[in-house]
């Protein structure tokens, strides 16, 4: 379950029609290694290497919309659009397996070819959240579909964040069997380079599962994670056994918070939000965070 900020589409046809205009298949640029080098910006300077987290981060969720830090946050978590907070942080929000509702029609004018569609030529639907997945079934598409991700993380990057959360991991899910694991590690692949080389850490979002697969171990290139409920589905300690001391927890049901706040001195840093990740105006803002590794927590 994935929550997500409003749509807001401006900078989405220019990117789209970049995207199109590069090779489909493997380039120069993704080609090279995630994480074990350095590469030069558009203005011919060094990006700096990725910085994860701070370890037990207290932290906000604001990718429904940007607000004033709660007291004693270290970090925040903002969708890319919204700018980054001063003095803490940053993780950009980036929707990167799926496809905004209100972004559907540019991507069909630019890129159709990216969005996954089943043997009746209809397209797949998280619909859940009125979602279309992008299609991510062959190397040459996952390349492509990266050229436009990696425009947005770039984005990120020239905006002063610090790291990316890559939303939709688990789109393979989803997918009707037309996607599965390896589809989605290698393009998660192709976005943690795209992160590593503009000097910004990579976030899991969910997905224990890929977790176990990997015997318990990061994947594909991730430097953290930030898990939905983990306290609720009980997979806490299978996140911070794979990225300790860095992961970062959302709730959504006052009752899981215990459990989630239960692992803080495993690294597990939880905070209580609404659904709808509303802000405080919102008569449904909810907020509430852990005591700093006792157990307990407090609005």
């Amino acid at each position: 379950m994935t929550v997500r900020s409003a749509v807001r589409t401006l900078p989405m046809a220019a990117l789209l029609a970049l995207a199109a205009c590069a090779p489909s298949g493997p380039g120069e640029e993704s080609a090279r290694p995630a994480a074990a080098e350095e590469s030069a910006d558009s203005s011919g300077e060094q990006a700096a290497s990725p910085q994860p987290p701070p370890a037990h981060a207290a932290f906000d969720y604001q990718i429904g919309g940007a607000y004033p830090l709660p007291e004693g946050a270290d970090a925040v978590i903002r969708d890319r659009l919204d700018a980054p907070a001063d003095g803490v942080y940053n993780v950009c929000y980036v929707n990167g397996f799926q496809v905004q509702p209100g972004e559907l029609d540019q991507w069909r004018e630019s890129r159709p070819d990216l969005l996954l569609r089943d043997a009746d030529g209809e397209l797949v639907v998280d619909s859940d959240w009125d979602e279309a997945l992008i299609d991510i079934s062959t190397a040459d598409k996952r390349e492509a579909a990266a050229e436009v991700v990696g425009a947005w993380i770039r984005g990120c990057a020239q905006d002063g964040f610090d790291a990316v959360e890559l939303d939709n991991l688990d789109s393979w899910t989803r997918s009707e069997s037309l996607l599965d694991r390896a589809d989605a590690v290698g393009f998660a692949e192709l976005l943690t380079a795209r992160a590593h080389r503009e000097g910004l850490a990579a976030g899991q979002k969910n997905a224990a599962e890929l977790i176990r697969d990997a015997d318990g171990g990061p994947v594909a290139g991730f430097d953290f994670a930030v898990t939905e409920e983990c306290g609720r589905w009980n997979e806490c300690d299978v996140y911070a056994g794979a990225y300790p001391d860095r992961v970062l927890d959302v709730e959504y049901r006052e009752q899981d918070m215990p459990a989630a706040c239960s692992f803080g001195d495993l690294g597990v840093s939880a905070v209580l939000r609404d659904l709808d990740v509303a802000t405080p105006e919102s008569a449904e803002y909810v907020h509430a965070t852990c005591d700093e590794f006792g157990g307990a927590w407090s609005s």
